[in-house]
């Protein structure tokens, strides 16, 4: 007697045999290799035509991504002139700063995150009013009022002088005074804002500390530390320039 075996149709796999398809790891496009990149790049100051490879090659790529990347997820929209061309100065801006690049104080990317993200803040709005420079004088806690001394005219020229003389001495010696590196950091950015004064529409105390926690990543009891010490020399330039007509820039590590 002939046995026939009917074969049905195959029966599926378990789910727990069917292989998942995998997920694409998604490409770090801003890490250690192009940090070695910068690090390279900043080794051949002397061959421009090897940094140029270097930047070309390892670097543009990353550097472009990041200026896109900060700009939509802080969503700075507010400038005259097509987003694409603000993503090529912040790129153009990033460059600039790279031999000021230390590995041992961070990671690169961190450290062009805030570079481009303090770029991206001091010029978000090119139709920002100008202010008056005795006016950003006082809002970080300086307090005296030189209007009662003078006229408005007088103090405006007795001003912009001072600030010119009272930032040169600061680059000069803001590591001499400060030696950790968010120390400087933060007293650099409060120095940008100065140097920025006419492109900040904004003076209020609360405003420029916001602007200040989002350039450096600091809090504000740290950013209010540092500037309570900046704040120390500032009264001592401000009576030397009052008595001398001048203040001593030169790189002394203190004016005291």
């Amino acid at each position: 007697m002939n046995t026939t075996t009917v074969s049905g149709s195959a029966k599926p796999k378990p789910k727990s045999m069917m292989k998942k398809p995998r997920k694409k790891k998604s490409k770090i496009y801003f890490g250690t290799p192009v940090q070695n990149a910068i690090i390279r790049y900043n080794a051949s100051i002397d061959k421009p035509h090897i940094q140029n490879k270097i930047y070309k090659e390892h670097i543009r790529f990353a550097f472009d991504k990041l200026a896109e990347n900060l700009i939509h997820t802080f969503k700075f929209y507010y400038f005259d002139y097509p987003i694409e061309e603000v993503k090529h100065e912040v790129v153009a801006f990033m460059v600039m700063q790279m031999p000021k690049y230390q590995p041992d104080k961070g990671r690169a990317f961190s450290y062009f995150s805030v570079v481009g993200k303090n770029w991206l803040i001091l010029h978000n709005n090119n139709n920002y009013k100008k202010m008056k420079i005795h006016d950003q004088l006082t809002v970080l806690d300086y307090k005296r009022n030189l209007n009662s001394e003078t006229s408005l005219s007088e103090n405006d020229e007795f001003n912009m002088e001072f600030v010119v003389q009272m930032l040169d001495y600061w680059d000069n010696n803001i590591t001499n005074i400060f030696r950790r590196q968010k120390d400087i950091n933060v007293a650099d950015s409060v120095l940008e804002l100065f140097r920025k004064r006419a492109n900040i529409d904004n003076f209020n105390k609360k405003a420029l500390y916001i602007m200040i926690r989002e350039m450096t990543g600091s809090n504000t009891q740290h950013i209010t530390r540092v500037i309570n010490q900046m704040k120390n020399f500032y009264f001592s330039m401000l009576e030397e320039f009052q008595t001398d007509g001048k203040i001593d820039t030169a790189n002394t590590g203190s004016i005291f």
